[in-house]
């Protein structure tokens, strides 16, 4: 065989091997696409879902604070207990509002053309704010202890209320107290974190973020799909 006959072989493979790399690019780039177009949609799907739920929350929270209103407005004045219980339950239910209406304008901002890392930071800060909320809230407990009490409970040193109300209220706090400092994200991993926010609302930005850490994984190659 000549030499400019093998020289033609060696291109002629060159070629094929070059055009096999391309397709095999364009193949891996397809793939991609779809990964991220289906990854997105789920991802999108489980915020709209979260959406509805937050709305619904926000709802359900005004029409409780103006029942806390009305319980104040009218019955308020006669027990100083219940004025302090239902009011700090009042403010805390307000603060929920204020923060899910914030959530929801925050979801809506996530915008599924752009980056995933702009979206996955977004659901971070969700994710973080969803997390302090939560820890707040978990400060009123004790206050659902405490608007029945009565000052001629401790006046005439009730036994009902010495040996079961107070320590009930006690307990609620400390255990409150323990939750506000504990949750984190770092304890994600613990049972006692994972049951507290077993709900839709956390599980929805949970899975929102697993979707769109697929893509990533998929472009690095460690996840077949």
């Amino acid at each position: 065989m000549e030499d400019s006959e093998l020289k033609a072989i060696w291109q002629k493979y060159d070629q094929q091997l070059e055009e096999a790399k391309i397709l095999n690019l364009q193949s891996w780039v397809v793939n991609i696409q779809t990964i991220e177009l289906l990854q997105k949609n789920k991802s999108e799907r489980r915020l709209k879902a979260l959406i509805n739920f937050k709305i619904s929350a926000v709802v359900i929270g005004i029409i409780w604070a103006f029942f806390l209103v009305v319980l104040i407005y009218f019955t308020g004045s006669k027990n100083i207990y219940f004025t302090i219980s239902a009011g700090m339950i009042l403010l805390f239910t307000l603060l929920a509002c204020v923060v899910y209406i914030s959530h929801v304008v925050m979801i809506r901002r996530i915008n599924f053309t752009e980056s995933v890392v702009e979206a996955q930071q977004k659901l971070q800060m969700l994710q973080s704010s969803t997390i302090n909320i939560v820890r707040i809230l978990v400060l009123q407990t004790p206050f659902y202890s405490t608007w029945f009490w009565h000052p001629k409970w401790v006046i005439f040193h009730s036994t009902s209320f010495w040996l079961i109300a107070l320590p009930i209220t006690l307990f609620l706090t400390i255990l409150s107290l323990w939750l506000f400092k504990n949750i984190s994200i770092n304890n994600a991993s613990k049972k006692w974190f994972r049951f507290l926010f077993s709900g839709k609302e956390y599980r929805s930005i949970t899975d929102a973020k697993e979707y769109l850490d697929k893509i990533g994984d998929f472009k690095k190659g460690s996840v077949k799909y």
